[in-house]
């Protein structure tokens, strides 16, 4: 499911996209590899979705806090309550989007959940528009190619069964909140760097989701360790390697090549769904798919979008 978070330095709407340096090429082969196993191991492990939720930004905050701490103290001190409450809501909007995706998961297939939270760049196109931001005429067909995608996956699901459209619906709240996130964390990023923004918004995140599993009386440990091993490895590969590679590039690389390379993260979660699930899509999922991340490729190729 890609939410990377951006650094300062990103290029405007309108830039020019340049070739990024060789590195970073390698660098986001990487990050797409380690992002994709994210639907896989969470459908793969037994224990409940809100407290994979729950763990997967505690232990990521835990390993970024320290590190913000140690060199963004000062940063962070002098930071004002303007920019806090802004971090405060991009974090809130994070849990949102984990809250809803993972249980998603527990519900739907991983190719349907991991394609319908790809969504999250339709939600934002909308949100910036309703911002003011004005959107050209390439993000409008994208976002018909994407609902189009969308209605079709959920069409084919809903003749799957009942259980599996809830899953749709969560996916879809999942990319709703995810959109807001990444809205939210454009203002906040414009404020604060990557480290200071990164700590605030998986802390928050964390502690959020943390009292909604104490709320509805989710287990927190107790797991099998082969549970605890999906988490530990979530959290690595998904959460640190995966998004973090995404943030670490964005100081040399378009966010539009970046975005467009998190888009491959739902065919290979779908192909490791299959050879380590044995989640085989239905044929008729293939086209909806392709109509979805088309969609969702053209909202972010459009980079000559101005704000009014």
């Amino acid at each position: 499911m890609p939410n990377a978070i951006s650094s300062h330095g990103v290029s405007s709407p309108g830039s020019v996209v340049r070739r990024p340096p060789n590195q970073d090429w390698m660098l986001l082969a990487m990050g797409v590899a380690c992002a994709s196993t994210a639907p896989p191991l969470i459908a793969a492990t037994a224990a409940p979705a809100l407290a994979i939720a729950f763990w997967r930004n505690g232990l990521g905050a835990l390993v970024v806090l320290p590190y913000a701490l140690l060199r963004a103290r000062r940063e962070m001190r002098r930071m004002s309550m303007r920019t806090l409450v802004l971090a405060l809501l991009a974090g809130t909007l994070l849990a949102g989007h984990f809250g809803f995706f993972v249980p998603s998961l527990r519900y739907t297939s991983v190719a349907s959940a991991a394609a319908l939270v790809c969504s999250q760049t339709v939600w934002a196109a909308l949100f910036s528009r309703l911002l003011g931001e004005r959107l050209p005429y390439q993000a409008w067909a994208g976002t018909a190619l994407a609902l189009a995608g969308v209605l079709l996956v959920t069409g084919v699901d809903f003749s799957l069964s009942g259980r599996a459209l809830l899953g749709d619906l969560l996916a879809l709240l999942g990319g709703l909140f995810g959109g807001a996130y990444i809205v939210a964390g454009g203002q906040v990023r414009r404020l604060l760097s990557t480290t200071a923004y990164t700590a605030v918004c998986y802390t928050q995140a964390a502690v959020l989701l943390l009292v909604v599993c104490l709320a509805t009386g989710q287990a927190l440990g107790g797991y099998p360790a082969a549970d605890w091993i999906r988490i530990a490895a979530l959290t690595v590969l998904a959460q640190l390697l995966g998004h973090s590679v995404f943030n670490l590039v964005l100081r040399s690389t378009s966010p539009t090549l970046v975005s467009l390379a998190t888009l491959f993260t739902v065919p290979i979660a779908a192909i490791l769904a299959a050879l380590l699930l044995g989640q085989i899509p239905p044929l008729g999922l293939l086209p909806a798919l392709a109509l979805l991340l088309a969609g969702t490729a053209l909202i972010i190729t459009s980079t000559r979008s101005t704000a009014r």
